[in-house]
């Protein structure tokens, strides 16, 4: 297996990191629009090799494919890039994965009840064309999207008999501090992404179709595993959503997520001011795009690792009737304190949680656990042994009853 990973942002430096400790693959290009970050991230391993890329440019993806004699293009960066990204890996004949799906556009005229073009539909659009050349595109294979899809597949299979509810529940309590100790606001997973998906209206499944609803609504409070405790969480649009009923039965899915109230007044601020926007304005003879200028003001998630402390938790809440017929709910979650990952990896908790699955999925599609053609999400796999690797790596899931 012959890797290009695109992207040596946060979650591409930990996939890097992980990757290193693992020898299911003979090489891996570490490709960024920044040479000198690629080659940050490439030092570590010497089946590593930097490269500069222009990750807009489908073409650019597909000569570095063919120079380097690449099986696997892993997307690590924004997903304003998926599209040049995908068709790049397509034209050069190697399978693709990513952590994030292909952008979604709110519907026209009623975009908080109706769908308008959602999350991944440009990729499902050309499926058949994947699974014609022999070719897989694995989708959300991240922390969420993907190991929340994994759960799912896992429990259809092995804990339910029928399911109700496959709701996705993450939330955290961590604190990033300035040099003198004192809170500050430091998102610790990309900015750009975060605002997309966070004002975007949120999808639901609910009874055989998709709908929508307006941002931050339904709150809840979920009370998360191993220390981290209450969080309130809102409906946030996710790719979960929008995988888990292609290939999971499911009476309703929804994605709720522990923004904090600080979080959420800072996004409707930056919606109220326009700060949102990608579409460039001009600036003093220059061209600039808001969100663009919000993402490079705040810190960079993959520097705040040192000034973090706290635990952060992805997982699924099902509810429906086990095996023998009874009622149940249960989360199956995944913890990971950023104590630990900045000791063992140097990289903080968020982004190496988002990383390991990727790489865990890159693991089984080498040993040929994992096979398949088209535009797949990790549903369409057996979960079983995804959830032992994970384990096997050191970073073990578990299951509570509620």
């Amino acid at each position: 297996m012959r890797i290009l990973l695109v992207g040596a942002g946060g979650v591409g430096s930990a996939f890097a990191a992980i990757a290193a400790r693992r020898d299911f693959f003979e090489t891996i290009v570490v490709a960024d629009y920044s040479l000198e970050r690629a080659e940050k991230a490439a030092a570590q391993d010497e089946r590593y090799v930097a490269a500069q890329i222009d990750a807009s440019s489908a073409e650019a993806v597909s000569a570095l494919v063919r120079d380097h004699g690449i099986t696997h293009v892993m997307n690590a960066v924004d997903p304003v890039f998926n599209m040049p990204i995908f068709n790049g890996a397509f034209e050069a004949g190697a399978d693709y994965l990513d952590m994030a799906m292909s952008l979604s556009k709110p519907h026209p005229t009623s975009p908080y009840e109706k769908t308008g073009v959602k999350l991944g539909d440009e990729q499902f659009a050309v499926a058949d064309d994947w699974a014609t050349a022999g070719r897989l595109a694995l989708v959300g294979i991240g922390v969420e999207p993907g190991l929340s899809d994994v759960f799912a597949r896992y429990a259809a299979d092995h804990l339910f008999s029928e399911i109700d509810e496959l709701g996705t529940r993450d939330g955290a309590n961590l604190v990033v501090t300035d040099d003198d100790g004192n809170e500050i606001f430091a998102p610790s997973f990309s900015m750009w992404t975060t605002i997309e998906e966070c004002l975007n209206p949120p999808v639901i499944w609910q009874d055989g179709e998709w709908h929508t609803t307006a941002p931050f609504s339904e709150p809840e409070v979920f009370d998360f595993p191993e220390g981290i405790g209450p969080v309130e969480c809102v409906n946030v649009e996710h790719e979960e959503v929008l995988l888990m009923p292609r290939w999971v039965d499911c009476k309703r899915a929804t994605f709720k997520y522990g923004l904090g109230e600080e979080f959420i007044n800072i996004l409707r601020v930056l919606n109220t001011l326009g700060l949102d926007r990608t579409e460039k304005v001009r600036v003093k003879g220059v061209e600039v795009s808001p969100r663009d200028v919000v993402a490079a003001v705040l810190p960079d998630p993959a520097t705040v690792g040192p000034r973090m402390t706290g635990k952060t938790c992805a997982g699924l809440w099902v509810t429906g009737k086990d095996k023998d017929g009874a009622a149940r709910s249960t989360y199956l979650y995944h913890v990971v304190d950023n104590e630990w990952t900045m000791r063992e990896y140097g990289h903080q908790c968020v982004v190496w949680q988002t990383a390991i699955n990727p790489v865990v999925a890159l693991e089984l599609l080498a040993r040929g656990t994992w096979s398949g053609d088209g535009v797949l999400g990790p549903e369409a796999f057996d979960a079983v042994p995804f959830l032992d690797l994970l384990t096997e790596y050191g970073s073990p899931w578990g299951i509570k009853e509620l």
